[in-house]
């Protein structure tokens, strides 16, 4: 079957190791489903594993991908939830939980399997499209939100960074459920999609805000870890989830976080119940993901260095 697929790793140069060609078919065993994928999504995770991180060596080649909708072989549509051994199921109780790519062959191809308790149904209204946008970005912005941040309807949460799929959509989720939403970025064009998306204000990155906010939405990391602590009210919140500038701000601002009884959370991706959870939220309220570009399977290597570059809005995704 033809796939996109790590064939090598290079920390500097990773989409040097990209290679598009013909991969074995996903082989069914017990407790497991092949699914044939109809659409697929774009993740940092895919030019993380280029570069080796989370995939080691010895896995190579890997087909890449964790995010996918299709069809499984009973004819029901679906959605894999990507975090593989969460609780066992179709891999041992011994298993640690990884997501998909980092020990397993991804969903950048004609089929993948994955343990079928993985996946769960598609709703009707959403198109597959739309649905394979969800379970990395949408989801890790849903349990940031509404697991981690402890934030109520009327409360102000700045999301860092406009225009990446975790932000765009943290600004759509959180004006849904009734939040105020500011954003901050670089770009002035994606800082007024963003508004157009439903953000309340933008921002330039590092700008001084009218007021201070109840919870932060961090994944940008270095660049703007110090305005994210410094604009928080005594009490309120950081969630992180990713550091795309970089893991090692210039000051940890501890002495703000002691004094001022901040809150700093890590949040990862997110559990199936929640990607039900984010489903049925999108399927109920007309929420659809934000989508960039749908781009054949062939276009995995413009796709991924255009990511690379940060000249996307939402989600890239791919179709078989």
């Amino acid at each position: 079957m033809f796939a996109a697929y790590a064939a090598r790793i290079d920390a500097d140069d990773p989409l040097s190791g990209l290679e598009l060609g013909e991969r074995p078919e996903p082989v069914a065993r017990p407790g497991w489903s092949v699914v044939t994928v109809r659409a697929a999504s774009l993740n940092h995770h895919d030019l993380w594993s280029l570069r080796g991180v989370g995939l080691p060596a010895e896995k190579l080649p890997m087909i890449l991908g964790c995010d996918a909708a299709g069809v499984d072989e009973h004819g029901n549509e679906v959605v894999l939830h990507s975090v593989i051994g969460q609780t066992g199921h179709g891999v041992g109780p011994d298993e640690p939980r990884s997501i998909l790519t980092e020990r397993y062959q991804g969903t950048f191809a004609q089929q993948v399997a994955v343990p079928s308790w993985n996946l769960l149904p598609k709703p009707a209204g959403l198109s597959f499209e739309e649905a394979a946008c969800l379970p990395t970005a949408w989801l890790t912005a849903y349990r940031m939100l509404f697991t981690n941040a402890g934030v109520k309807p009327g409360d102000t949460v700045l999301v860092q960074g406009a225009g990446g799929g975790v932000s765009t959509a943290l600004v759509v989720l959180g004006k849904a459920a009734g939040l105020r939403v500011w954003v901050t970025g670089r770009d002035g064009a994606k800082r007024d999609r963003a508004v157009g998306l439903g953000a309340d204000a933008a921002f330039p990155s590092g700008a001084r805000l009218p007021e201070r906010v109840d919870a932060v939405m961090e994944t940008v990391g270095a660049a703007t870890w110090s305005h994210s602590v410094k604009s928080l009210r005594p009490g309120g919140t950081i969630v992180i989830s990713g550091a795309t500038s970089g893991p090692s701000p210039a000051a940890a601002e501890l002495n703000r976080i002691f004094f001022l009884e901040l809150r700093v959370v890590g949040s990862t991706m997110g559990t199936k119940e929640e990607l039900a959870g984010l489903l049925s939220f999108c399927a109920t309220t007309g929420v659809r993901p934000v989508i960039d570009s749908v781009l054949p399977l062939d276009g995995a290597p413009d796709a991924l260095a255009r990511l690379a570059k940060g000249e996307v809005f939402g989600k890239l995704v791919l179709t078989p």
